[in-house]
């Protein structure tokens, strides 16, 4: 069994993160090391987190960055060959979720693997769908030969429950630094194009999922935008969105067809807006800064200049 370490990210993570910890110290196997980035909570977060074993470091919340303060965590996690990632609202389900996540990595070939998320049991109809979409319950390898099935979808991927092997994150450069966010994607089409394998770990699971409101999603698919605009090498090596975009809406429609009728007109209204709001991120670099704010999940990104 590889050696690993963890790597949890946290801000203000609230009542939940007695319940994480929880599930963390039930793990039949544990990491060599485990490292907490806090941006300064002052919740009680870090006091906690230390009582179960975390070695933990502060940072300023205008200092944090989706990639760059994850490979922070890769250089605090110690020699170990494997390091794990998690976020503080994806709770283990199960005693052996680490191990399950661990077990592809005795093939080489294999550079990171991330496992299934489950809804949270509050998850609304249109939350809990999402979630069975992309995290469906049959494992599987991905490979660059992949991309004529999977298009974009190769790759798939998420920091909220991963693991990377050491060696070939840093082949690729690590994690990147000023990305608005998806560092995941990011690294996992660098993977692939070096010609390594991904792994998705059906059994190994989490509790993770987002009651977006329709702002919310609004938010999220305009930063979706900006990061293919951005990022849009990933597009021309791994194709487009659109083709994804209508699987995931006729799955929607038909997953609420059966199981919350009444949410389709919901569903249906925030499948248009999300298309504004991506076109519109696509479009960004004509925007003025404080519209972008606005417009942003993530508006601290925007106080870079670089931005």
């Amino acid at each position: 069994m590889s050696s690993f370490s963890i790597v949890v990210l946290t801000y203000r993570p609230g009542s939940k993160w007695q319940e994480w910890l929880d599930a963390y110290s039930r793990q039949v196997i544990k990491p060599r090391k485990a490292v907490l980035i806090d941006s300064s909570s002052e919740d009680g977060t870090v006091e906690l987190a230390r009582k179960f074993g975390f070695e933990v470091h502060v940072i300023r919340p205008e200092d944090f960055d989706h990639g760059s303060t994850r490979q922070l965590g890769v250089e605090l996690s110690g020699d170990s060959e494997i390091v794990f990632f998690l976020t503080q609202d994806a709770v283990l389900v199960a005693p052996d979720s680490f191990e399950k996540l661990l077990e592809p990595f005795v093939d080489s070939g294999i550079a990171a693997a991330y496992g299934r998320q489950l809804p949270q049991a509050d998850a609304t109809p249109i939350a809990a769908h999402a979630r069975m979409f992309n995290y469906p319950p049959i494992s599987r390898i991905k490979s660059r030969r992949d991309v004529t099935e999977l298009g974009i979808k190769t790759v798939f991927s998420s920091n909220a429950f991963a693991a990377y092997r050491r060696r070939a994150l840093m082949q690729v450069g690590g994690f990147p630094t000023g990305t608005i966010f998806a560092e995941d994607q990011i690294v996992a089409a660098r993977m692939l194009l070096q010609g390594m394998t991904l792994a998705y770990v059906a059994g190994a699971q989490v509790r993770h999922s987002h009651n977006y409101t329709i702002l919310d999603e609004f938010r999220r698919y305009f930063d979706i935008g900006v990061f293919h605009s951005r990022e849009s090498w990933m597009l021309k090596q791994f194709g487009y969105a659109g083709g994804e975009g209508a699987r995931f809406v006729r799955s929607e429609l038909s997953y609420l067809q059966r199981e919350a009728p009444a949410q389709i007109p919901s569903a249906l209204l925030r499948t248009v807006l999300k298309l504004v709001a991506y076109r519109l991120g696509a479009l960004e670099r004509a925007l003025p800064v404080n519209v972008k704010k606005r417009l942003s999940m993530h508006p601290r990104f925007w106080d870079t200049p670089s931005n």
